[in-house]
């Protein structure tokens, strides 16, 4: 199953792939087919089978031999080792296929955050609308089974993740409002992070979304520091660390919520 699940997770970040590059484009993802962005020529399906096609081609394009990113296989790959992850430590259940399609909306995410600085309305709103949809249609993954304790949980880790990441944004602008200006930005976090964290919070619940919150800075403090020495860069794509922070919760989300939260709420 770990295999299968690898499988798919190819399968899925192929098509992850075609969504981070048109979706900041305003392209649609589905027509037409999958085409050499240099060339624009179009693309066999021998030529576009998950990383064995890269391997095969040595990364150019069969018709231009223009290099092909390495940000293809890696997306593929990546997003396989991640649902493996999952079907390893969750079991084949319906927690794991959410949290699959909750990884495929961060991992998206992440990469669009990393190059573009944006996190697309597409992904959060509908993020925000099927949370408390399959929240209620399959209330295990919040472990539980009422549907309703299930449904309330999904609402208030909207409210909160949003508001959580609105209130560090108020402030940020307030204690950083010359450092911003000098930099040309407005705002300490763009809103596009602020309705992240409220689609997290309608998969991970109110408990999941805190753990998340507080331990997306962890990261991106690291790293931040490590690219900020590294690029002189100002401004630090946040999605990336909220991604990361919400997959170990997936993992590992009850046994810090068991320790976080003795008690029942």
């Amino acid at each position: 199953m770990i295999l299968i699940a690898a499988v798919l997770g190819l399968m899925a970040g192929s098509f992850l792939n075609v969504c981070i590059h048109r979706m900041p484009l305003g392209e649609s993802v589905i027509a037409p087919r999958s085409h050499c962005v240099k060339c624009h020529h179009a693309i066999a399906w021998y030529d576009n089978i998950p990383l064995i096609s890269f391997i095969v081609l040595g990364g150019k394009c069969r018709f231009c031999a223009g290099r092909i990113s390495l940000k293809y296989p890696i997306v593929e790959l990546l997003t396989s080792a991640v649902f493996a992850l999952l079907a390893k430590y969750l079991g084949v259940n319906t927690t794991t296929a959410v949290y699959m399609l909750l990884s495929c909306a961060l991992i998206l995410s992440a990469f669009i955050d990393m190059q573009y600085q944006i996190i697309p309305d597409e992904i959060t709103y509908a993020g925000m609308i099927l949370g408390p949809v399959l929240s209620f249609a399959l209330p295990g993954f919040h472990s539980t089974a009422n549907r309703f304790n299930a449904l309330l949980n999904s609402l208030t880790g909207i409210a909160l993740g949003g508001l959580l990441i609105y209130a560090i944004a108020v402030l940020g602008t307030i204690l950083f409002k010359k450092k911003l200006k000098a930099i040309g930005e407005e705002y300490a976090m763009g809103g596009g992070d602020i309705k992240f964290l409220a689609m997290i919070g309608a998969f991970l619940g109110w408990k999941g979304v805190i753990i998340v919150f507080f331990l997306a800075p962890f990261f991106g403090s690291v790293i931040g520091i490590i690219e900020k020495l590294r690029k002189k860069a100002d401004i630090i794509p946040y999605g990336p660390y909220l991604s990361l922070a919400a997959f170990i919760v997936m993992l590992w989300g009850e046994r810090i919520e068991r320790f976080l939260f003795p008690y029942n709420f």
